[in-house]
């Protein structure tokens, strides 16, 4: 199988190329950024430069993107051109070749302001039922994107599986209240709990999509490590995550005491992903027991292939970059 993987110099696109090399899989790397993992240099706004690109291939792992970050450093059009004229484009080309799955990484930011629940509500039990309410430009091009992958299953047949991504980057938390009362790793090993997932699990869930697509046809799926909490904490977790922590990994305290680690007093929405898990049969390994493990063996908690693709930098780069003033 020829398989396109787009977005082949960041770091799901990387993870996914050195995957896929050990595969009997022949792949193409697109990106705008030359790197070893690329061997199209280009952008997927480039209409020719997609066609070109598409020949004879049998399958798409689109990973492009404008990012959150880039919300500071990029005009809204940027945005518009990249997340959904970009997509558009490899769309209207896979439709045209034949290829038989197509696999668009989202992101649960695309729920945008229905992660934050009003005061006094329970935290949110994210699942694929949630209705987005986008509140940036990034979160608006997503959902976008999306609803073109629907609309090219359903008027051309094409398979078409969205996999909305939780946080797996590697780079410091993008809060700068977060990252000056927490060490990093403190955040990092907190967020398996409800809103992370590792670069492996990450990739396995779109190889898995990619197998899958053409029996599923069009699906949307959260892809984040397995919560160990259940609906009936929601209202606890809001107030006093401790100790529903506690309730449910008692044997967390021992270990942040033994390192000086603190858990977040409030939890505000737990991500779901009992659907992947289901259809796609994914099983994710990296979750916050797995963590635990990891720390009482002062062993690093995140898998060799984050490892070795590592930081690309660009989102801590953002972080405190000023506003273009065609932005303001």
């Amino acid at each position: 199988m020829r398989v396109l993987v787009t977005g082949s110099a960041g770091h799901l696109g990387e993870a996914l190329i050195r995957t896929l090399e050990n595969t009997n899989h022949e792949v193409v790397g697109l990106d705008i950024v030359a790197s070893h993992f690329t061997s199209e240099v280009g952008s997927i706004v480039d209409r020719s430069h997609v066609k070109r690109c598409m020949k004879g291939v049998d399958a798409v792992l689109h990973t492009a993107s404008l990012h959150k970050p880039h919300v500071i450093t990029h005009a809204r059009q940027d945005f518009v051109d990249t997340n959904i004229t970009g997509t558009l484009n490899l769309l209207e080309e896979a439709t045209s070749v034949g290829v038989e799955s197509f696999v668009f990484t989202s992101t649960t930011s695309a729920f945008g302001g229905a992660l934050t629940p009003v005061t006094g509500a329970p935290a949110v039990w994210v699942t694929e039922g949630v209705r987005s309410v986008p509140k940036n430009i990034y979160g608006v091009t997503k959902t976008t994107a999306e609803d073109l992958c629907e609309l090219f299953h359903r008027d051309h047949g094409l398979a078409c599986l969205v996999l909305r991504t939780s946080r797996f980057f590697p780079e410091a938390d993008d809060c700068d209240a977060i990252r000056e009362a927490y060490d990093d790793g403190n955040v990092k090993a907190n967020e398996y709990l409800y809103r992370r997932v590792d670069l492996e699990d990450v990739v396995r869930a779109h190889l898995l999509a990619l197998e899958r697509a053409p029996s599923i046809g069009f699906g949307r799926y959260i892809i984040s490590a397995t919560t160990p909490f259940l609906s009936d904490d929601l209202f606890d977790l809001r107030v006093n995550a401790p100790l529903v922590v506690r309730r449910r990994v008692p044997e967390y305290e021992a270990e942040y005491e033994r390192r000086g680690w603190k858990m977040f007093p409030s939890i505000d929405r737990v991500y779901v992903n009992e659907k992947a898990r289901r259809d796609l049969d994914w099983k994710p390994r990296y979750n916050f027991e797995y963590v635990l493990r990891r720390l009482r063996s002062n062993e690093e908690f995140c898998s060799a292939l984050s490892i070795t693709v590592g930081s690309k930098g660009y989102q801590t780069e953002n972080f405190r970059s000023p506003l273009p003033s065609r932005m303001r």
